[in-house]
């Protein structure tokens, strides 16, 4: 095995762990009341318009918040899939929820990228973005694993990281989480249930 590989394959065996112990903390903290204080918390990042997203912008509203980065090559199409098509499940009850997108990847995920990759998804979602700080400083209020892995490449590299959707109410407090295997029936089923539709 050549020494590339293996790095690859033990980064890749790292991120699924650091992945199962994440969704493992949360399954174990689930109904606990000291959730919601774990999960959540300031950032300012700017949408693919250029404006200033904090959690405040998102009140009033659920969000669907999802952590990911657009040059992922499966999880992260698909599960932004999901949260499209659980959406659509929806009908006009959707329109209490705002489907959020934050990326891992802020040295490639500009505005004006984060821009061409929301036309694939609903139409309502935030993708946001900003410094590699505050990137890291909201994967960090939401408990957020990401690593960049290393290759011989500058701009070709993959990005290991969660795959965890969290549910936030109007509050801005966490309700409940979606595990990468969610389905979006699943998914539009816990929201009609939590959105009182």
């Amino acid at each position: 095995m050549s020494t590339r590989l293996f790095v690859l394959v033990v980064s890749l065996l790292v991120g699924v762990l650091a992945v199962t112990l994440t969704a493992g903390y949360l399954v174990w903290t689930r109904g606990d009341q000291g959730t919601a204080a774990l999960i959540g918390g300031p950032f300012e990042l700017v949408d693919q318009d250029g404006r200033t997203t904090t959690p405040e912008t998102l009140k009033g509203k659920w969000s669907l918040i999802y952590f990911g980065y657009t040059y992922c090559p499966d999880v992260c199409p698909t599960t932004l899939s999901v949260m499209t098509q659980a959406l659509d499940q929806l009908g006009p009850l959707a329109e209490k929820v705002t489907p959020v997108f934050v990326t891992v990847d802020p040295e490639r995920d500009t505005v004006a990228q984060l821009k061409a990759y929301q036309d694939h998804f609903h139409p309502s979602f935030v993708m946001l973005t900003g410094s590699p700080d505050r990137v890291r400083d909201a994967a960090r209020a939401y408990r957020v694993y990401h690593r960049k892995v290393e290759s011989e490449s500058a701009t070709d590299y993959l990005m290991d990281h969660s795959s965890i959707t969290f549910l936030m109410g109007p509050d801005g407090v966490y309700v409940t989480h979606f595990g990468h295997d969610a389905t979006a029936e699943s998914m539009a089923a816990t929201l009609r249930q939590k959105l009182g539709g």
